[in-house]
């Protein structure tokens, strides 16, 4: 069928994301580690389903606007995997008697007050800071996660479950041996707290997230949950570091072009910022933000390693290429950029089209 595009426009390969859930599946299985995907990337109660159908019982979020949206489409339990607002304890409450409620906690000061005004029991994880430095208690701190672990363990309203990380310094990696190098110091800095804790009294779950690790370590010894979240639809960014293959790519934004510069083969598209996201890679010194495919009755083909986007403003969108591809596309034609960051992209939109023509829907994002 032709698909109705008529401006930047998100579309799913539904066969290609299932394909990725199920293998994600399939290695916790293998793996004997629980399954607790992070929603963050999809944010669809109907893609959330494709999970729920294959016997995922537990989910990850990153906002309590997020979490109240998957309540209501039927997930009893989640973690919302951000150090918790204290300004949002009414909805917060509100969420703890409705569903099997896990918070993220990092400090003496937030236990005191989420206990405070909590009106039933919720799960708390400590946040761990294994070496990505973004937020988290240091790993090392073995005084302050004593502190923050007793006071937790010490109120009324709070069940110390366990520790987590999100080793987002696999991001950096350049191949899959840095990553799995990554993995080791992380499970290893996560192995020493949970053994002080231990010796402290604390009987902890561990619990880690980056999907760079998640697809590619086999081994998860000593771990015991995953919550990986981009793999659902992987990205220009994972493919390069080896986490996923091109094939795996199950979104893209479709663009028209409006404009052709043949002087240095460049070619504008309809589809910027607000539609793709900034986000950008670094390819021989020269920064990307997308590659690009070419869009067929099927959806997409390989995406084409010649041609780049190379510049990015709120609206337009320019990517060069070879000659014989400049020459074979016309104003009016509809690319497919493949997206750098898949999160960021889908962010952006309230719906996707899937490759047979469907709309499905997502959580609007509230600023």
């Amino acid at each position: 069928m032709t698909l109705p595009i008529h401006k930047p426009t998100l579309l799913l390969d539904k066969d290609k994301a299932i394909r990725n859930i199920e293998r994600m599946i399939e290695k916790a299985s293998e793996a004997n580690v629980s399954f607790r995907p992070h929603f963050k990337t999809h944010q669809s109660a109907e893609i959330g389903s494709w999970f729920s159908e294959r016997g995922v019982t537990k989910i990850t979020v990153s906002s309590v606007d997020m979490a109240s949206y998957f309540a209501v489409a039927g997930w009893l339990d989640i973690l919302i995997a951000f150090p918790v607002n204290v300004r949002q304890g009414r909805a917060i409450n509100k969420l703890a008697h409705e569903i099997d409620l896990h918070l993220v906690v990092e400090s003496v000061a937030t236990a005191v007050t989420l206990n405070n005004f909590l009106g039933t029991t919720v799960n708390v994880w400590l946040k761990i800071d294994t070496g990505h430095g973004r937020t988290g208690i240091r790993w090392d701190d073995l005084e302050l996660l004593t502190d923050v672990a007793h006071t937790v363990a010490a109120a009324p309203h709070l069940n110390l479950t366990g520790i987590l990380t999100h080793a987002g310094q696999t991001y950096a990696a350049r191949s899959t041996e840095e990553i799995a190098a990554i993995y080791a110091e992380t499970a290893r800095r996560l192995g020493t707290i949970r053994r002080h804790l231990q010796a402290e009294g604390h009987t902890l779950l561990v619990s880690v997230g980056d999907t760079p690790a998640c697809s590619i370590i086999e081994d998860f010894a000593d771990i015991d949950e995953i919550r990986p979240g981009n793999f659902v639809f992987y990205d220009l960014a994972q493919q390069r570091l080896g986490a996923c293959f091109p094939d795996d790519i199950a979104v893209g934004v479709a663009c028209p072009i409006v404009a052709k510069h043949e002087a240095d083969h460049r070619i504008v598209l309809y589809g910027g910022a607000v539609h793709l996201s900034k986000d950008s890679m670094v390819i021989n010194e020269e920064v990307i933000y997308g590659r690009i495919a070419r869009l067929s009755k099927d959806g997409w083909g390989q995406m084409q390693y010649g041609s780049k986007l190379i510049l990015i403003s709120q609206e337009h969108g320019v990517f060069t290429t070879d000659p014989f591809t400049f020459d074979s596309l016309d104003v009016g034609d509809v690319v497919v950029v493949l997206p750098v960051h898949s999160c960021l992209t889908v962010d952006l939109y309230s719906q996707y089209l899937t490759l047979s023509g469907d709309i499905i829907t997502k959580m609007r994002t509230n600023p």
